[in-house]
C-alpha cells in the first residue's frame, strides 16, 4: 500500500516546488538588503506604495494589503515618526489624510529601486534573450491555468454565496448581487 501523506514525485510537483524555492530565496535577498535602508519589510512596502501612489489613503493601502485600516495605522505612525512620511489633509475631505513620502523617504525608495535592480541582474547573471522569451512563454501559460482555475473557483463559491475568494474591490458589487 502506497503512503498517501508522501510527497509527490511528479514533474509538476518538481517544478512547484522549484519556483516556491525561488519566491522564498527572493524575498530573503530582498528582505536582507532592503534592511540596509533602516525600514522594515512591512513598512517598506508601505513605503514603496506610498511613493508609486503619491497621496494614497490608509484605506488604499489597507485595501492592498487586504487588512483593516488600523493595522496600517501602526505602520504609517512609525514612518511618519521616523521622517519618511507625511499626512497631509485632503483639501476636500479634511476627515481624509493624504500620504506623501518625504525627502528622507525618498532616498530610501531610490536606494530601494537600486536594490531591486541588482538583486533581477543578479538573479538572471548568464540568461540570453531567447532563455527570457522561453521563461516568459512558460510563465504565461502557467498564469493563464491559474487565472483560469481561480476563476472556475470564484464563479463556484459566488455561485455558493462565498465570496471570500473575491478580491475585495470587486466585493462590493457581489453584495448587492448575492
Amino acid at each position: 500500500m502506497e503512503n498517501c501523506c508522501k510527497e509527490p514525485n511528479t514533474p509538476n510537483h518538481k517544478a512547484l516546488k522549484s519556483l516556491m524555492k525561488i519566491f522564498r530565496l527572493h524575498r530573503l535577498a530582498i528582505e536582507r538588503r532592503v534592511r540596509q535602508t533602516g525600514v522594515y519589510r512591512s513598512q517598506h512596502q508601505i513605503l514603496m506604495f506610498i511613493a508609486a501612489n503619491p497621496d494614497a489613503t490608509q484605506k488604499e493601502i489597507a485595501r492592498l494589503h487586504e487588512t483593516s485600516p488600523a493595522t496600517i495605522a501602526v505602520s504609517l505612525k512609525k514612518l511618519e515618526k521616523a521622517g519618511y512620511i507625511r499626512r497631509v489633509v485632503d483639501q476636500e475631505d479634511n476627515r481624509c489624510n493624504r500620504l506623501q513620502v518625504t525627502e528622507k523617504g525618498q532616498l530610501v525608495v531610490n536606494q530601494s529601486h537600486i536594490i531591486f535592480r541588482q538583486i533581477e541582474e543578479e538573479m538572471f547573471a548568464g540568461f540570453s534573450q531567447e532563455d527570457f522569451r522561453d521563461l516568459d512563454q512558460l510563465l504565461g501559460r502557467i498564469n493563464g491555468n491559474i487565472n483560469r482555475m481561480n476563476g472556475n473557483i470564484n464563479r463556484m463559491n459566488q455561485e455558493a454565496g462565498d465570496i471570500s475568494d473575491v478580491p475585495i474591490e470587486g466585493r462590493e458589487e457581489l453584495h448587492e448581487t448575492v
